[in-house]
């Protein structure tokens, strides 16, 4: 089936532009291989002791990384196999963190803006003490992505991504001071549009409103021109990881947060961007199922220093603000729900998987049942064993994943980690209306999470993402509510992967799930 979504075609092009450079090492490879038979034997011989020896000297250097062996070994075999080929493509794809300069900017930022967080310690404290476990999770958030847990916060689940874009066009439509929106993908049609209208009108009324969203999620489906598009109608626009001729930069890391802020007060995030198919304005993969949630209150706050550190970091050709204070302001707010809330952002500028570590903790401490909704499903062996190892335990563990696929080489390595996985108990089921977007958690009707974060690779390694914890609120009830429907759409393909063919991969499927990490 043709690659028609937003979100998939942003891939397609992405992964040509892969493709190209590793067809381009391959044949590096071939010239190499074809000058050891011929008379530049000699020079071959030289070249070939030069690249083992860097490919040993990489080797090394990844051997002693703190990465997950899941992502290492598939290198460590390209490399000694095909020194050229692997050290070319190791530079395209494997190298991962952007470069000195960029980690520099984002340090610089953050040593400005996370002190501007409150520590919540009394908060911290209470829900360890009602919710041990959640308070666990909630405690490794804020010492290793230093975003703290809230009270005084109000949540509302969307189960449909039209349902959020409804709420968010009647409260941009209220804002006074400010507008923050930081999506991975938009497009210039009906849905954007209605949003761009009503942004447009809250600037007439002395809005400052910024939009910034990733080059290579919106490639070819926003003109050139938008960023003075947005500059003639009085918007702030600024874009992660411009396409420009380089390497790893542009086609490793990119901004797949989703992020509205309206003055400091109400914030949403989820899964979808801001393009037709996530409302089911268009249907390329029949019905597409996504998930979002608002807040209103103290929790707001660490969503306005998400979109702060990448606006004032993404470039150090752009004027920054030299005030951060002025959209970190106290308001008077109280909440009618009493729930615990804690709103985090995970990078991958630094060593720590905030994302996977999360999803590892939710299924380590659940004691009656984990379940997840993921798009994809490529994920590495310290997260397969928390899986298993709770399924084990005789928690009820389950996922649920597209049952129509956006791409069908990714969609096949999603389906070669099923047998693994239930063969020790984990449950997996495929919506068969569509393709499902949404990235959720939720374990023991006390905590869930919602944001951005896919249960694969490239988000839990490669990308800037942002997600939320939520303890003891009614959000988690809801997500729980609609994971349970969702299922009664499903075909459970447990027993097909446990026992029959479906269970025995073929030849190209293990070489796909060998260099998972790759794609």
């Amino acid at each position: 089936m043709k690659d028609t979504t937003l979100e998939g075609r942003a891939k397609t092009k992405n992964g040509v532009a892969r493709l190209a450079f590793s067809v381009l090492c391959i044949l590096l490879e071939v010239v190499f291989i074809v000058a050891l038979f011929t008379r530049l034997n000699r020079y071959a011989e030289a070249l070939n002791l030069l690249t083992r020896v860097l490919g040993l000297i990489v080797i090394l250097n990844m051997y002693a990384s703190p990465v997950t062996s899941t992502i290492k070994m598939p290198w460590i075999l390209l490399i000694l196999a095909f020194p050229i080929m692997g050290l070319g493509l190791y530079l395209l794809v494997g190298l991962n963190g952007g470069t000195a300069k960029m980690r520099k900017r984002y340090q610089k930022i953050d040593e400005q803006l996370l002190p501007c967080l409150p520590q919540n310690r009394t908060i911290q404290k209470k829900l360890e003490q009602i919710l041990p476990k959640a308070g666990n999770i909630s405690s490794y958030i804020y010492r290793n992505a230093f975003y703290p847990v809230y009270q005084n916060t109000d949540v509302t689940y969307y189960d449909e991504a039209a349902k959020g874009l409804e709420a968010q066009l009647i409260d941009l439509a209220k804002a006074e001071h400010f507008i923050f929106m930081e999506y991975h993908a938009i497009e210039d049609a009906e849905a954007w549009q209605r949003i761009q209208h009503v942004l447009e009108e809250r600037v007439k009324a002395g809005v400052e409103v910024r939009v910034f969203y990733d080059d290579m999620g919106s490639i070819g489906f926003i003109n050139t021109d938008f960023i003075k598009k947005m500059k003639a109608v009085g918007i702030r626009c600024r874009v992660f990881n411009p396409f420009v001729p380089g390497l790893n930069l542009f086609l490793n890391n990119r901004d797949h947060r989703k992020i509205t802020v309206i003055d400091g007060k109400i914030g949403f995030t989820g899964g979808y961007n801001l393009a037709n198919e996530y409302f089911n304005l268009t249907h390329p993969y029949g019905q597409w199922k996504d998930t979002g949630i608002r807040l209103e209150g103290d929790a707001v706050r660490s969503l306005t220093v998400t979109f702060l550190e990448m606006w004032n970091a993404v470039s150090d050709k752009d004027e920054n603000d030299t005030d951060l204070e002025q959209f970190l302001l106290e308001y008077s707010y109280e909440a009618q729900q009493t729930g615990f809330i804690q709103p985090y952002a995970d990078s991958p500028l630094d060593d720590e998987q905030v994302g996977e570590e999360v999803y590892i903790s939710m299924a380590d401490k659940a004691e009656k049942y984990c379940w997840f909704m993921t798009p994809y499903l490529i994920i590495t062996d310290e997260m397969a064993h928390a899986l298993t190892l709770a399924a084990k335990r005789g928690v009820d563990v389950r996922i649920i994943t597209p049952g129509i696929p956006d791409k069908k080489l990714v969609y096949n390595v999603t389906r070669s980690f099923y047998h693994e996985l239930v063969k020790d108990g984990v449950r997996i089921y495929e919506w068969t209306p569509g393709f499902c977007h949404a990235k959720m958690s939720v374990a023991d009707d006390c905590m869930a999470t919602c944001g951005t974060i896919n249960l694969d690779y490239r988000s839990l390694y490669h990308h800037f993402e942002n997600g939320c914890f939520m303890a003891d609120c009614d959000a988690v009830l809801d997500i729980r509510n609609d994971l349970h429907e969702t299922m009664k759409e499903c075909r459970e393909v447990t027993e097909k992967y446990r026992t029959g063919r479906s269970a025995y991969l073929r030849l190209g499927q293990l070489f796909m799930r060998l260099f998972a990490g790759l794609l």
